[in-house]
């Protein structure tokens, strides 16, 4: 089964505890606006073998303290989804953890069926005029749900307001030159990064509308 990807990255150290390993799914029906990754809301290019994708990780896994997958919506490509975190629970025993901007109540059946695959979820739309004061999520209605007893274990700690050390950003460097960001930027970091770009002689681009 084939899964449309946007990106990989390890080590991600600010979407959960430890150095993690970041799955970005490709394309997203929700399109919550003012998304910070409005860049992986489209179809893509990148489609590859669930199976192959996993060989690529492999190497990964040995080192990952947990795993994030984000996106893009990976519920809205749910049987790869499933196949993949079928294949990660074989490989690794470390945390995994699933963004969704669904509903926690519309991804109840799903949750069912992935029983034992997703240690935390932090589920429903981002919604950009809410307060954003709360650990790993963009906005206050997102919710964070323990899943598993290693869910409990080692997410649970996350469930608090934000603190200093959560103001922080992975930058990711892609082979042709394009820059990344991983992590939950405050609603004026990017203003203050691009303005910082833009006096050292920078051109900025944005991939907001490239779907």
């Amino acid at each position: 089964m084939e899964l449309s990807l946007s990106r990989v990255h390890f080590p991600v150290t600010t979407l959960g505890p430890g150095r993690r390993l970041g799955i970005w799914f490709q394309g997203c029906s929700i399109r919550c606006p003012g998304c910070i990754s409005a860049d992986t809301w489209g179809p893509g290019q990148r489609r590859l073998e669930v199976d192959q994708l996993l060989a690529q990780l492999a190497p990964w896994l040995q080192e990952a303290d947990g795993i994030t997958l984000s996106g893009g919506e990976p519920f809205d490509q749910f049987e790869a989804l499933l196949l993949l975190l079928k294949g990660l629970r074989r490989l690794s025993c470390v945390d995994i953890l699933v963004y969704s901007g669904y509903p926690l109540e519309h991804l109840q059946p799903r949750l069912h069926q992935a029983a034992g695959l997703i240690d935390g979820l932090i589920s429903d739309p981002y919604e950009e005029h809410l307060d954003q004061s709360l650990a790993l999520r963009g906005s206050d209605n997102q919710r964070l749900t323990l899943l598993t007893a290693l869910g409990r274990s080692h997410l649970a700690p996350y469930e608090r307001a934000l603190e200093p050390a959560d103001k922080a950003l992975d930058l990711m460097f892609d082979d042709n030159g394009s820059v990344w960001m991983a992590g939950i930027p405050r609603r004026d970091d990017l203003l203050r990064l691009r303005d910082l770009l833009q006096e050292q002689g920078h051109q900025i681009q944005t991939s907001a509308h490239r779907h």
